[in-house]
């Protein structure tokens, strides 16, 4: 049986932990070589052996673009190319409107709208015609929640960049679509809403009654990157469990 993304490169940004490491994994099981990056070398050493082959850990901050230029240069220099950018890497935090101060402003953007932008961009010479890139948005995108403005306004940067770079790209047959999670149960999460009670509120919002598991999203990116989606570009996927479709 043929696997999905067999013989194909990629990259994972924020790949050490929750949804884009499960993704990594999920990669490797479908034939991928994935490069995974992220800021803590420890997690990354820790993902890389969970992980087991066909991946390089690279250590990276996405709103440092000498970080993104080193690593493509050892992309570029190892593989080549790279077919399949997942740009993955994402931070929030729950700050209420009167309270926002512009570290937590800056801090925000520039990882989840700056970074994510040129984690794409600077992917693009080494990407062949007919490559896929997947951005992680969220359900915040067309949601209100309380104390989480800001990280909502950086994830509907998010699914515009899909929209525009879908136009963008078309003429090199690059697919640009975005995945937008409900709540998942990720280290992300747990120390963003750390009281148990709010994560029991938080699973309440969802129509299946449940919080969602890293992998149920990662096999929503495989899809997304893979020929089965070969007809799918600019579009929003939401995996959600009916938490914004409800």
């Amino acid at each position: 049986m043929s696997k999905k993304l067999e013989g194909k490169v990629a990259i994972i940004t924020g790949g050490s932990a929750g949804i884009g490491l499960a993704t990594a994994k999920q990669f490797v099981e479908e034939g991928a070589f994935v490069y995974i990056t992220g800021r803590r070398q420890a997690e990354l050493d820790a993902a890389v052996r969970a992980i087991g082959s066909n991946v390089t850990a690279i250590r990276a901050d996405v709103s440092k673009l000498a970080d993104l230029d080193r690593v493509y240069a050892q992309i570029g220099k190892e593989k080549g190319r790279v077919d399949i950018v997942f740009a993955n890497a994402g931070l929030g935090e729950l700050v209420p409107l009167g309270s926002i101060t512009e570290e937590h402003y800056d801090t925000t953007f520039n990882v989840n709208v700056k970074g994510l932008l040129f984690t794409v961009q600077k992917a693009l010479p080494l990407m062949p015609d007919g490559g896929s890139i997947v951005l992680n948005a969220s359900i915040v995108s067309i949601k209100g929640f309380p104390a989480f403005s800001v990280y909502s306004a950086t994830k509907a940067a998010v699914r515009s960049f899909a929209r525009s770079w879908t136009t963008d790209l078309k003429s090199r047959g690059i697919r640009v679509n975005a995945v937008s999670p409900g709540p998942i149960d990720t280290p992300l999460l747990n120390q963003t809403f750390s009281d148990p009670d709010h994560m029991k509120a938080l699973a309440a919002t969802v129509s299946m009654g449940r919080l969602g598991r890293p992998e149920e999203i990662a096999k929503a990116v495989v899809f997304l990157a893979s020929a089965d989606a070969s007809f799918v570009t600019g579009v929003e996927l939401f995996v959600d469990g009916g938490a914004a479709q409800v």
